[in-house]
Order: C-alpha cells, then structure tokens, then sequence
C-alpha cells in the first residue's frame, strides 16, 4: 500500500494531543514509584542498597508503559491519518434518465424483427433493468408529445404501461421530436443532477429542426439517439400481425429516414448509435450518461478523505494481549461492571439504541444500504429520516405504520404516498383526498395525478356496479371483493408491492388510460 506523503495529514489532529500525556506517563509513574529517589536524602547510598527489599534489576516494559503505547496508538488511530480521497460512501446516484421514443405509424414497420416499435419497447425495459437504483423516466411522441412514466426508480412502473405502448395509441401521426425534448426537459428541469435524454426514433420532421436544434443547445443534459429501422424500410404490420394495407390495396412500408436523423444530430452535436440485436446499444447509453453525470459534477464533490486510522487496530489489539502476561496486574473490575450494565439491558432495547455499525455509518446510511439491498423491514427500522423510513415501511408491506409516518410531513411527496397507502388500505376516497393534497403542493406532481385518475376511475366503476347489482341484506354481504365486468383488481392487502407499480391493479387497461388520455393532453376530447 503505497502512501502519498505530500497529502498525508490527520483529519482530527486535536486528538495527537494525547500523544503528550502517553510520552509523560511513564516518567511520572517510574519517578513516583522509585524508591531509592524516595529515599536518597534519608538514608545513606551504601546502606540504601543492603535496605531495598526485591529485584535488583528492574524489568525493561512494565504496564505503563503498554498502556502509552495503546494510549498513543489509540490518539493516533482516532486522529484519522489519510493520504487519499473517496466518494462518499452511498454515494450510488446514478444519472437521471429519459428515453423518448417515437410512437409514429412507420414505427410498425417489420424490417427489424418482430417490429421496429416492439424492439424498442424492449430497449427501454432493458435500459430500466440495467440501471439498478437509477431513476429512469419515458416520454412517446408522434405529432405531440405526452408523458408515460416519470422518472422513478422502480422499474415495475414501466413494465406496466411500456408493453402496452402502440402507435394507434397517439392522437395523430407525426415525429414532432422536438415536442418530445421539450417534454423531458421538463421533466429533469428540478434535477439537480446531470440528466441523460436517449431518443430512440427511425425519423425526423425536418420542419421542427429549429425548434429542436435551440432546445438541445440550451440543455445542461446531455442528449443521445439510438436509430432504429434498416436502409431499405420494411412493411407495416397491425396489431395482430396482418400487413397494413392502403385505400387501393397496397401494402403499406415504413421508411428509414437515416439521412434527417443524421442531419440533425450532427446539427445538435448529439452522438448517435444504431438499436443492435444484443446489449451494445444498452451499454453504449449507460456508460456515456454515467461518464457525463461523473464530469458534470466532479466541481462539485466535496473532497472526502479515506479513513486508514482502522489499521492501527491491529497493533492496539497486539498491545492489549501482551498486557494479560504473567506477573502483570489487571484490574477486571471495570470490565466486569460494563458487561454487567450491557447484559442487564434487554436485547431487543439494545439493538433498538446502539448496533456496532454505528461506529461506521449513520442510521440513515445503515436504512440506505438495507433499502437498496431490498431488505424493507430492518431499512425502517434504522431510518431516521421520516420520508425515507415511511417509504421503507410502504414497500414491506406495513401500511398502517407507513401512514402514521407518512401523516407526520406536510410535503407533497408525502401525501403521494399516503394516498398509495390508503389506496392499498382500500381506502379510495381518502387516497383521492391525499392525491389532492399532494397536488395541491405541487401541480405538476405527475404521479400523483395519474394515480389520482385511475382510483377515481375506480371509484365510478365500483359506483357502477353498485347501482346494476342486487341489494343484499346485512347478514349477505360478501367480504370478499368482486369482480368488476371488465376483470377489474383491487389491491391485494398481502400483497408486495413496489412503490408505484400497485395500479397494476386499479386499472382495467393501461393501454386504454393512456389512450384517452392522449387524446385529452392532444386537446382531441376523451
């Protein structure tokens, strides 16, 4: 282990002041505890040498002096020597990303099998797989431009609405590209973080190169584009794999516009990259976005340095056993009142108050790496963070103690969750009450207003029901819920969810939702 001296220094250094005390110790106690000093002045040298009673030879190491060293090596350890830096430790941000992809009629095209759009639809899961604790968001454009999925973290949020995505869905054909960066800009606008945009498109609108170009150079993110499609095009297929025909028969072909795409991307400085068959594509996106965010904020790490003062351990635990030689004296009398005092207080209420990973981490660093590693329920036990341990508490499945943590902020993040909470607790009107709540502190929470329509959605439909049903006496009443006519889940109470992705079962379809909801963003009516 090489050591830079130029950048050696103690990140404690008030502590080497001990060092003074573990130098003067053993003069002090060999001064007091010599004998001939005391009594030099009294008795005679020649007599004092016959009147000294045990060794003449004193031992070379006595006790206090292994109590120096431990004292010195302890001031030294504590002190925090270091010679390099670090990250922080969980430090695992990754960068923020948006995919924005092109939902265009040519995008059925068949020339990459199965279809240029279901290729796609892939990447974009296999990107939100790869990018394991990375919030990773999703825009769709053809004439206009609409939001899937923001950015989250959780990547069961997409394999929701993703694989129900089709070009029938928008409400008019296009690839107004430059409507989809503006979009995702307005997404990533409040993250502090450098942000990646990945488009993945087989064209471009030349009309809206303007518009494109002025946005992409305004942007502090940095922009990819991942073609899709062959030179020579390839037929367009319908949903259930029939080919799409014309008014006078003929088949229709989706065209790959190579030379618009290069066009622009030269124009806006974009690196650009063919979709492959294997995982090139995913790596090529995931190295650059994490480069740029590394670059984008190396001006901003706080230098931290590396704690090496652990390595002293060793000798301190060297120096302790040698104390237990024979002839030496130890006074176990404190170590055995502190075992005492420890063993004495119960073992649940010590690892509630004090864990040796304390020594190391805070209990927020010790939820977060719990977190991460998906083991919920210790998370909320050692978070302190009040958003962080309610999220915990949300994702293990203890709802009731999610919502009287949550109930604790004021925050619009907090009542998103509650209203999930209480969505989960079948508490329907109160989770639209909370989503109406979070939106009120912040309008454009786009989870919260689309959480807030599909349980709405589900409040009408059970209102529906209700009133096509029979009445049924008191002593009737199934406990059970039932089945709505188009097959419609509620939340299972024992169920796992993850954070979002429990409107798998509200809604009916998602396909549908997004439909009418494009339509009604599009200004096209439901």
């Amino acid at each position: 282990m090489a050591i830079d001296l130029t950048a050696f220094h103690f990140l404690r250094p008030v502590w080497l002041l001990l060092l003074i005390p573990a130098v003067l110790l053993p003069f002090v106690w060999l001064r007091r505890n010599d004998v001939r000093a005391r009594w030099r002045n009294i008795i005679a040298p020649d007599l004092l040498d016959h009147l000294i009673v045990g060794e003449k030879t004193r031992r070379r190491v006595q006790p206090v002096h292994a109590l120096s060293a431990l004292i010195a090596l302890g001031a030294i350890s504590v002190a925090g020597p270091t010679w390099q830096q670090e990250r922080p430790p969980f430090d695992q941000d990754k960068a923020p990303l948006v995919v924005v992809l092109e939902l265009a009629r040519s995008m059925d095209a068949a020339d990459i099998a199965p279809t240029r759009i279901e290729r796609a639809k892939q990447k974009v899961l296999d990107l939100a797989a790869a990018r394991k604790g990375a919030r990773t968001g999703l825009v769709v454009f053809a004439s206009s431009a609409h939001l899937v999925v923001p950015p989250t973290e959780d990547p069961a949020m997409l394999e929701l609405y993703v694989p129900a995505l089709a070009p029938e869905l928008m409400p008019r054909d296009g690839k107004n590209a430059a409507a989809g960066l503006a979009m995702a800009e307005r997404m990533l606008q409040k993250t502090e973080a450098a942000g990646t945009i990945v488009f993945m498109s087989d064209g471009f609108d030349e009309s809206g190169t303007d518009a494109f170009v002025r946005i992409a150079k305004a942007s502090r993110h940095q922009l990819l584009w991942l073609a899709v499609g062959t030179e020579n095009g390839g037929p367009i297929r319908k949903s259930n794999g029939e080919l799409a025909m014309d008014d006078a028969g003929h088949p229709l072909t989706g065209t790959f516009d190579a030379a618009a795409i290069r066009k622009i991307t030269q124009a806006a400085s974009i690196p650009l990259a063919s979709m492959r068959a294997d995982d090139d594509d995913i790596e090529w996106v995931q190295r650059r976005a994490q480069v740029y965010l590394e670059a984008a904020q190396e001006a901003k790490i706080v230098p931290r340095w590396k704690e090496s003062g652990y390595w002293l351990v060793l000798p301190i635990l060297m120096v302790a056993l040698y104390c237990f030689r024979r002839g030496w004296t130890v006074k176990w009398l404190p170590v055995i009142l502190i075992a005492l005092a420890t063993t004495g207080v119960p073992t649940q209420a010590r690892a509630a108050s004090f864990e040796w990973l304390d020594l190391f981490a805070t209990h927020d660093q010790q939820g977060r790496w719990s977190f991460e590693h998906g083991d919920y329920k210790r998370a909320a036990q050692r978070f302190d963070d009040p958003m962080w341990k309610g999220r915990a508490q949300y994702l293990a499945g203890d709802y009731a103690d999610a919502l009287e943590t949550f109930s604790r902020m004021d925050t619009a993040q907090a009542y998103f969750y509650i209203g999930n909470t209480l969505a989960h607790l079948k508490d329907y009107e109160g989770a639209v009450k909370a989503y109406d709540n979070a939106l009120a502190r912040r309008a454009d929470f786009a989870d919260a207003r689309a959480n807030r329509d599909l349980v709405q959605k589900l409040i009408e439909d059970d209102k529906d029901e209700s009133d096509e049903s029979t009445t049924l006496k008191p002593d009737q009443i199934d406990l059970q819920k039932k089945k709505g006519k188009e097959g419609k889940r509620v939340p299972v109470q024992g169920q796992r969810p993850s954070e979002e992705a429990w409107m798998r079962n509200l809604n009916t379809s998602p396909a549908a939702f997004l439909h009418q909801r494009f339509a009604q963003e599009a200004g096209g009516g439901p």
